[in-house]
C-alpha cells in the first residue's frame, strides 16, 4: 500500500495538484525527533543559514517515529510533500524506487569546499542509484548498550564494559546479568529492548541484532533466514528472558531504562540526551557477541530533498550547509558522522559532553565494523505482511520455529 501511495503521488503531482501555497523561500523539514536538544540544534542550523539567506524560513515538523513513513507517504500522495526531511535506511530503496527523491549529486559536487568524497563509499551505498545521489547520511549510528552502573554495583556484577574488555560480553552473559539484576528489590526489569518498542515499531531492531550474532539474518538474496536453527535459537533466548526468567520487559509493560526502571537497554547515542538529568550513574558498552562472534548493527539516516518540492534548489543548499564538514562536526554530539574526516578527529571523541572519549571510541569501533539494518525496495510490504505473524512470538506458549517459518513464507513472497 505504501509503495502504491508513493507511486500514485507522482501522477498526482505531475498533473499540477501539488500544493503551491508555500512561499518561495519557506522550507518544511520533517524529522522524527521531539528532543528539545535536537530541535535546538536544528534551529541553530536554520538561524545560521538565514545569515546568508535572509528570506529563508525553515520549519521543522516532528512526526512520531512509529508513524513517520506512513504519514510522510500520505503527505506525498496527497500532493503536499515536505521540501526535505530525514529518511531511514530501511525506507531508502522504496522512496528511491518510487522516484520521489531529488538527485542532489550535481549540486553538491559543484558546491565549493563541500568535498563529497569525504563520505566513505560504504556509508553512501543506500543513497546512490546508478549515477544519482538521493541523500546524505547525517547519522551512521551504531546500536550500543546503556547500563545502570549503580545497579550493577548493587548486584555485585561485572559491568557490560568490563565483560567486553575481557571478551566475555555475549548475549548469554546479558541474559545472566539481566536475571540477577531483576532480582534486586529496586529493579523492575533487568533489560529493556530498544526504546521500549521492541514488539511493534522496533521489532526488527529487536530481532536483527540477535539473529546476526547467532550467524543468521532476516534474508539473504531471495531466501529468508529467520527460520534457520541459528535464528530460532537466538529468538528463543530473548523469549526465555521475557517468559522464563521474567527479566526482560514484556509486551504492554513499561520498564523505561532512562527513568531507572530497567538496568540495561540498547539504543543509539542520540538517546543519551535522555540521560542528561539521570538520577543514576551509567555506562556504555558494545553490543553483545553471539556464537557467530561480534555483529555490530548500524542504523543510518539521511537528509533528503523531495522531488516535488517547489524549493528544491534552496532545500539542497540547506542540505549542503547542514552536512558540510563544520555542520557534521556540530551534529556529531548526537549523531555519529559519516564524514571520514570528522569520525577520526579528536573533536568527535569529545563532541558530546555526556559521553567520555573512551565511550566514543566504542562508538567509532562499532561504526567501523558494523553493518546496516536490512533494506529492500519492498521493506514496507515485508513489515506489513509479517506484523501479525511476528506479534505471535510474544506469547508465553509461542511455537517460535513455526512462527518464524510462517514469517519466512510471507517474506519470500515479497523478496
Amino acid at each position: 500500500m505504501i509503495m502504491r501511495l508513493i507511486k500514485n503521488s507522482i501522477l498526482t503531482l505531475s498533473l499540477g495538484i501539488a500544493a503551491t501555497t508555500a512561499m518561495a523561500e519557506d522550507l518544511r523539514f520533517t524529522v522524527w525527533t521531539g528532543s528539545a536538544q535536537h530541535l535546538a540544534m536544528l534551529s541553530g542550523f536554520a538561524d545560521g543559514f538565514k545569515e546568508s539567506h535572509p528570506d529563508a524560513n525553515i520549519t521543522f515538523e516532528t512526526i512520531a517515529f512509529g508513524d513517520y513513513i506512513q504519514k510522510l507517504t500520505l503527505q506525498i500522495g496527497g500532493g503536499n510533500p515536505p521540501d526535505m526531511g530525514w529518511m531511514l535506511e530501511g525506507a531508502a530503496p522504496t522512496f528511491i524506487g518510487a522516484n520521489v527523491l531529488h538527485d542532489i549529486g550535481p549540486a553538491l559536487a559543484a558546491t565549493q569546499d563541500y568535498n563529497l568524497a569525504d563520505f566513505a563509499d560504504s556509508a553512501m551505498g543506500l543513497w546512490k542509484s546508478n549515477d544519482a545521489l538521493y541523500g546524505i547520511p547525517f547519522s551512521t549510528s551504531p546500536f550500543v548498550v546503556f547500563y545502570n552502573q549503580d545497579l550493577f554495583d548493587a548486584a555485585g556484577l561485572q559491568t557490560p564494559a568490563e565483560l567486553a574488555a575481557q571478551g566475555d560480553w555475549t548475549w548469554a552473559a546479558l541474559r545472566n546479568a539481566s536475571k540477577q539484576l531483576s532480582a534486586l528489590e529496586q529493579v523492575r526489569y533487568g533489560f529493556e529492548s530498544m526504546d521500549g518498542q521492541g514488539y511493534d515499531a522496533r521489532v526488527w531492531d529487536t530481532l536483527v541484532p540477535l539473529v546476526r550474532a547467532y550467524g543468521a539474518d532476516v534474508w539473504e538474496g531471495s531466501s529468508c533466514q529467520l527460520n534457520t536453527p541459528a535464528a530460532i535459537e537466538a529468538v528463543s533466548l530473548y523469549h526465555d528472558m521475557i517468559f522464563a526468567d521474567g527479566s526482560a520487559v514484556p509486551p504492554g509493560e513499561n520498564g523505561d531504562f532512562f527513568n531507572g526502571q530497567s538496568a540495561m537497554t540498547y539504543t543509539q547515542i542520540s538517546r543519551v540526551s535522555k540521560l542528561s538529568d539521570a538520577s543514576f550513574n551509567w555506562g556504555l558498552a558494545p553490543m553483545p557477541a553471539g556464537p557467530a562472534g561480534k555483529s555490530p548493527i548500524i542504523g543510518q539516516a539521511a537528509i533528503v530533498v523531495f522531488k516535488e518540492s517547489p524549493n528544491r534548489e534552496l532545500a539542497t543548499e540547506f542540505l549542503a550547509y547542514m552536512t558540510s564538514q563544520v555542520g557534521v562536526a556540530r551534529m556529531a554530539e548526537f549523531f555519529p558522522p559519516a564524514r571520514s574526516s570528522v569520525l577520526t578527529s579528536d573533536s568527535f571523541l569529545t563532541s558530546n559532553p555526556n559521553i567520555s572519549a573512551d565511550m566514543m571510541q566504542i562508538v567509532g569501533a562499532e561504526i567501523k565494523n558494523g553493518s546496516v539494518l536490512p533494506a529492500h525496495e519492498k521493506l514496507p510490504m515485508i513489515r506489513s505482511a509479517t506484523r501479525g505473524t511476528l506479534d505471535r512470538l510474544w506469547r508465553a506458549d509461542a511455537d517460535i520455529g513455526a512462527i518464524l517459518n510462517d514469517a519466512c513464507t510471507q517474506i519470500e513472497r515479497e523478496l
